[in-house]
């Protein structure tokens, strides 16, 4: 089998630690069993770049289970967990395309072995792989059925193709149903990147001057929990309604230019380019800390910040310090890429559970369903996104109303009124 890991006597690690993250996926192993019933995707040849993570573990042996033959690279050069990858290709013979810390070639080279699959189906967290095949393996375009989206980033990448009429297949935007964002991006995002600033830092949080940029569910999520820790959050944004919802949440929100001058650490959540520049960094307390838990490493102005350093070094595991020409020094986490995957372990894997029970019943739907669609972004279907939230539910032992049949016909009705 064709694959290219760091070491595979690592699997025995990655195998005990998939088995650990599974206990708390009720709902992608009730999915499984169902596909391993039915072999919904039998016959499809599935090719995703991903988080190569314990949780992408899970994901993969219910698509497999499914009927599904599966080709997996990584979608970001730090987050690849090597014992999981281990593990995949060992003892799942999934041919896997990952090492943690790889370089730009050795990634683009991974996408590229992913697509030598000769996929039907893609399933992508950053677009990297749909932009790919759409720009370098041209040729394997025909066979594509339709493809999923994991993240926001990959969902603006593509909303932007198809608008530019370049997309040449239908996606799913999993990224945008409600047990997606509402569970991966605010209490994911929120609790595994301050975990991956606590690991790189072992910095006391309360009392500290927490900078989130962005207020969108992944910004909401680390800003709810920096207060939970005890710190004073600043939140800057661009988007007045979402700048309005985080005063009204209680946060102090003001531009960046004055938001530089007194916070103690920095986080980017927001998905676009230079959110923290030049002029930031040069009004910048000495020791501030800089991160980012957007998906690409562009949110802070790496380029600029070197420009301003006379001297680098690695201080700590994810921990580089710059020393720049005025004396002071500035700390960059994760070497500007996703903090919580680059210095944790990423999202927990309740929270998994949901994205991608997503990812696992999108691809059925849109392999099933392909032919119907144009070559766009679509949302998951309500009825999956409902469904997941019900199997979730009744795996934590909640119950909840059904409406009468009184109670469906008044809301049916335009004549009741009081």
């Amino acid at each position: 089998m064709n694959f290219h890991v760091k070491d595979l006597s690592l699997a025995e690690k990655g195998a005990l630690r998939v088995e650990w993250a599974m206990r708390e996926m009720p709902v992608l192993k009730s999915i499984a069993a169902r596909f391993a019933k039915e072999k919904p995707l039998a016959g499809v040849r599935l090719a995703a770049c991903l988080h190569v993570t314990t949780e992408t573990a899970a994901l993969m042996k219910t698509l497999k289970a499914g009927g599904a033959s599966l080709a997996l690279c990584a979608s970001n050069p730090l987050s690849t967990q090597d014992d999981v990858a281990a593990y995949l290709a060992k003892y799942e013979d999934i041919p896997t395309f990952a090492l943690k810390g790889e370089d730009s070639a050795t990634y683009y080279r991974h996408i590229n072995q992913a697509l030598d699959l000769k996929p039907n189906l893609t399933m992508d967290d950053g677009a990297d792989l749909v932009f790919t095949l759409h720009s370098k393996r041209q040729e394997l375009l025909p066979e594509v059925l339709g493809g999923t989206e994991e993240t926001t980033t990959g969902v603006i990448r593509l909303k932007a193709m198809a608008k530019d009429g370049v997309l040449r297949y239908p996606m799913i935007a999993v990224n945008d149903a409600h047990t997606k964002f509402l569970f991966d991006n605010r209490y994911g995002t929120g609790q595994s990147t301050i975990d991956g600033i606590l690991r790189a830092t072992n910095r006391l949080m309360s009392g500290s001057v927490f900078v989130v940029a962005g207020y969108g569910w992944c910004g909401r999520g680390v800003a709810m929990r920096a207060k939970g820790m005890g710190a004073r959050v600043i939140v800057t944004e661009v988007n007045p309604f979402r700048a309005l919802e985080a005063v009204m949440d209680g946060f102090q929100v003001m531009p960046m230019a004055e938001a530089a001058r007194i916070g103690d650490i920095f986080c980017t959540v927001t998905g676009d380019i230079n959110v923290i520049r030049e002029e930031h960094f040069q009004v910048m307390k000495d020791g501030a800390i800089l991160c980012n838990s957007g998906h690409f490493n562009v949110e802070i102005d790496l380029k600029a910040l070197e420009r301003l350093t006379t001297a680098r070094r690695p201080i700590r595991a994810q921990v580089e310090e710059f020393t720049l020409k005025d004396g002071k020094v500035l700390y960059l986490l994760g070497e500007g890429r996703l903090v919580n995957l680059a210095a944790a372990e990423g999202h927990p894997s309740a929270v998994m559970d949901l994205s991608f029970a997503n990812q696992a019943l999108a691809a059925e739907f849109i392999f099933k369903n392909h032919h119907k669609f144009e070559k766009k972004v679509y949302p998951v279907p309500e009825e999956i996104d409902r469904e997941i939230a019900r199997l979730k539910l009744a795996a934590m032992g909640v119950e909840i109303d059904i409406l009468t049949p009184e109670q469906e016909k008044y809301l049916a009705s335009y004549d009741l009124g009081t």
